[in-house]
C-alpha cells in the first residue's frame, strides 16, 4: 500500500500549495529512501537523460516558441476583429467569432494561456458592453481558449505520444475530427440557448463603424488567410507525413516570425522576449516531468501500478468497466492537479491495462487528451478560469466564471461519451 500511500500525501501537498514538480520530486524521494534506501535513485540520472534526448519532446519548446511569437504578433486581436466583423449582426454573433478564433489559435499557437488573456481582453469588454450575459460571455472565452490542448499541434499529443510509444503524427490526424466536434457542438449550444434566451446575446450593429461590407470580408481575409497557410503548413507537413513533428514544430517557429514581420510587429527584442518566455514555460514542463518520472519510478517499485492493474482488471464489465472508471479517475484528478502530471503519473499506469485487454492506443491516447482538456474547465484549479479573471472587469465575479463554463464541461462530456461509444463515426476501431 507503500505507493497508494505516496499518491495521497502528494495530493495533499498539492492542495496544501507546495509547488507541482518540487511536490512529486520531494515526495518520491522520501518514500523512496524509506522504502528502500538511496541506491533505489541509481538509474535516475539514466531516466533524466533519456528525457532530455528523447526527440519527440524537442517539439514542445518549438511549438510553444511558435505560439508566443504569434501572440506578440497580435495575431489573436486581428482574428477577433475581423471575426466580429463577419459574424457580430448575427445573434450571439461576436461568442461564435469567439469560438472560431478560439479554434484557429488552437491550431496555430496551442498556448492557451494565451488565448484565454487575449480574448479575454479583447472580446469579453465588447460581449459586455453590448449587453451579453456575463455567464454565456466567460464561459464561451473559456471553453474556446482550451481547444489548443486537443486540436493539433496540442502539447498534450505531443506527451502522450511519448506516454503511449505512438507516432505523434498519428495522434495529430487521430484528434483532428474529436477537436472539430467540440467547435460544432460549443456553437450548436451558442445559437440554441440564444434562440430561447434572446436577452443573453443580442445582436450587434458594426457595419457603420466599420465601413461596407466589402471591406469587412476583405479586413477578414487579410487576417486569417496567413494564419491558415502557416497551419496548412505546419499540420499538413505532419498529416501527409512529409515532416516529423519536430521538424514541422520548426517550420512552425520559422512561420511565425515571418508573419509576424508581415503584420510589421517582428523586432530583435521581440524574439528575444519570445524565446526568455519559451524557456521559462519549458523548464517548468521538463521541471515537473521530471518530478513526475522520479514519482512514477519510486509508485512502481513500491508496487503500487501492481495494485491499480489488478483492481482495474476485476471490475465488471472488463473492457468497458476499465474505460468508465479511467475517465472517472482522470476527470476527478483534473479537478486538481495538471495535465502534465496526470499524463507521466496516472496514464502510464494505464496504458499497459489498455493494452492487455486489446484497447486500440491511438483511440485510448485520443479519450484521455479529450478528458484531460476538462481540466482547465473545472474548479478549483481549471487554469482557464485563473487566466479569465485576472484580465476580466471587475463586475465580473468569479462565480460568474464557474457557471459559465459548467455548460462546455458537459459538452466536453457528451462528445468524449460519443467517442467512447460510437469510435467509428471519427475513424477509430476500438481495437
Amino acid at each position: 500500500m507503500t505507493g497508494l500511500i505516496m499518491f495521497g500525501v502528494a495530493l495533499l501537498m498539492l492542495l496544501v500549495g507546495f509547488p507541482v514538480a518540487f511536490t512529486f520530486g520531494g515526495v518520491a524521494v522520501l518514500f523512496g529512501l524509506l522504502a528502500e534506501g538511496p541506491e533505489i535513485f541509481s538509474l535516475m540520472p539514466h531516466r533524466i537523460w533519456s528525457i532530455m534526448n528523447n526527440t519527440i519532446l524537442m517539439a514542445i519548446p518549438l511549438f510553444i516558441f511558435m505560439g508566443i511569437v504569434l501572440q506578440k504578433s497580435d495575431l489573436a486581436e486581428r482574428l477577433l476583429e475581423s471575426m466580429g466583423f463577419l459574424f457580430g449582426e448575427i445573434r450571439g454573433g461576436i461568442a461564435i467569432s469567439t469560438i472560431l478564433v478560439g479554434a484557429l489559435l488552437a491550431a496555430s499557437t496551442g498556448v492557451v494561456g494565451a488565448s484565454v488573456v487575449a480574448m479575454g481582453v479583447i472580446s469579453l469588454p465588447v460581449m459586455l458592453k453590448y449587453n451579453y450575459d456575463r455567464r454565456l460571455a466567460t464561459g464561451t472565452i473559456c471553453a474556446a481558449g482550451t481547444l489548443g490542448q486537443i486540436i493539433p499541434p496540442s502539447i498534450i499529443l505531443i506527451i502522450l505520444g511519448d506516454v503511449f510509444q505512438e507516432p505523434v503524427g498519428d495522434l495529430f490526424k487521430a484528434a483532428l475530427w474529436p477537436g472539430l466536434s467540440l467547435v460544432v457542438f460549443y456553437i450548436a449550444y451558442i445559437v440554441i440557448i440564444t434562440l430561447i434566451k434572446k436577452d443573453h446575446a443580442p445582436p450587434i450593429r458594426l457595419a457603420e463603424a466599420t465601413g461596407s461590407k466589402r471591406q469587412q470580408v476583405w479586413f477578414a481575409l487579410k487576417a486569417v488567410v496567413p494564419p491558415l497557410v502557416l497551419i496548412v503548413l505546419v499540420l499538413g507537413s505532419i498529416l501527409t507525413g512529409v515532416a516529423t513533428p519536430t521538424e514541422s514544430s520548426s517550420v512552425g517557429g520559422v512561420g511565425a516570425i515571418l508573419l509576424a514581420a508581415l503584420y510589421g510587429r517582428f523586432s530583435v527584442r521581440m524574439v528575444w522576449e519570445s524565446s526568455l518566455e519559451t524557456v521559462k514555460i519549458t523548464a517548468m514542463v521538463f521541471a515537473i516531468l521530471i518530478g513526475a518520472t522520479a514519482f512514477s519510478m519510486v509508485f512502481t517499485y513500491t508496487g503500487g501500478d501492481w495494485i491499480v492493474e489488478e483492481f482495474m482488471l476485476s471490475l465488471p464489465g472488463e473492457e468497458w468497466g476499465f474505460l468508465i472508471l479511467s475517465m472517472l479517475v482522470i476527470m476527478v484528478l483534473g479537478f486538481f492537479i495538471d495535465f502534465v502530471e496526470i499524463s507521466y503519473i496516472v496514464v502510464p499506469i494505464l496504458v499497459p491495462i489498455a493494452a492487455s485487454l486489446g484497447i486500440n492506443p491511438v483511440w485510448y491516447a485520443i479519450l484521455v487528451a479529450m478528458n484531460l482538456q476538462t481540466s482547465f474547465l473545472t474548479p478549483p484549479f481549471g487554469f482557464s478560469l485563473f487566466y479569465l479573471k485576472g484580465v476580466a472587469p471587475a463586475e465580473v465575479r468569479t462565480t460568474d466564471i464557474y457557471y459559465g463554463v459548467a455548460p462546455f464541461i458537459i459538452l466536453q462530456m457528451i462528445v468524449l461519451g460519443i467517442l467512447v461509444v460510437f469510435p467509428q463515426w471519427f475513424g477509430f476501431s476500438p481495437h
